[in-house]
């Protein structure tokens, strides 16, 4: 596939999407933001995939934020439309039935920060620093930072970095629960990624497909995560993927999933 801000590579079925803007620290612009609603839409049709790794072009920055350039002429009308398509692209991603992994090198910033939290899993560079700075310009987090940060830090910490727009380290946030790993650099990193996306492809497709909607049923508003999970647990009993793991498991064998 060919996109105008964005690379795309498939290796060993697994989809590696590059933010491909490293002159402007990968920042996110409107048609940058576009690629990626029409990357994720061809890996959903894209058959036998195991995961997906996001990740930003360069050392510098995994995405340092919006283009800031494109709010000058913003009414709120546009910006109203602006966050909505956002919210809707990374929902996209948040939903994918397929693991997604973002592989954070050098900044995560604004739009960055809530790119990455959309995925299901993080895993962090040592020079990586993640950031909600919206404030600074008057304006707020607008493509999910603000209910996304807090799941996974807390409201008080999620409030102290929305509110103060200070930046957290690597470390930081592996300690806060924001990443799941710190490698020492970008290659690392994708290895540690593909390392995750590799064991999970040795799980049931429909039980792995399953658990995303399952967990991402706990944040839903007016939905019983409880009752979701009891339906969703009786619904793979409809498939071979159920007969075959138990079979596997009885016989001491490896199971040989088919996703049905």
């Amino acid at each position: 596939m060919i996109f105008d801000n964005l690379l795309w590579e498939i290796t060993d079925n697994i989809l590696t999407i590059t933010i491909n803007r490293a002159d402007k620290l990968n920042s996110l612009n409107g048609f940058t933001i576009l690629d990626i609603q029409a990357a994720f839409i061809e890996a959903k049709k894209t058959e036998n995939l195991k995961g997906i790794i996001v990740t930003g072009a360069g050392e510098k920055a995994f995405v340092a934020g919006a283009d800031i350039s494109e709010f000058q002429q913003l009414d709120m009308i546009h910006a109203k439309a602006l966050a909505q398509r956002g919210h809707d692209i990374f929902f996209s991603i948040e939903h994918m039935h397929i693991p997604v992994i973002a592989v954070v090198n050098g900044f995560a910033l604004g739009g960055g920060c809530e790119l990455s939290m959309a995925c299901h899993m993080r895993i962090a560079t040592q020079n990586a620093k993640f950031g909600q700075p919206e404030v600074n310009l008057g304006i707020i987090a607008g493509y999910g930072g603000t209910q996304r940060l807090v799941q996974y830090i807390g409201k008080a910490k999620a409030l102290e970095l929305h509110l103060t727009a200070d930046m957290i380290d690597a470390q930081t946030a592996l300690n806060l629960g924001l990443v799941n790993y710190v490698e020492e650099n970008k290659d690392a990193a994708i290895v540690k990624a593909k390392e995750i996306i590799n064991k999970i492809s040795t799980k049931g497709p429909t039980a792995i497909a399953k658990a995303i909607e399952c967990v991402n049923a706990y944040y839903k508003e007016g939905v019983d995560g409880f009752a979701y999970e009891v339906t969703a647990f009786s619904e793979l009993f409809k498939g071979d993927d159920v007969k075959e793991g138990v079979s596997a498991f009885l016989e001491k064998r490896k199971p040989e999933f088919k996703g049905k």
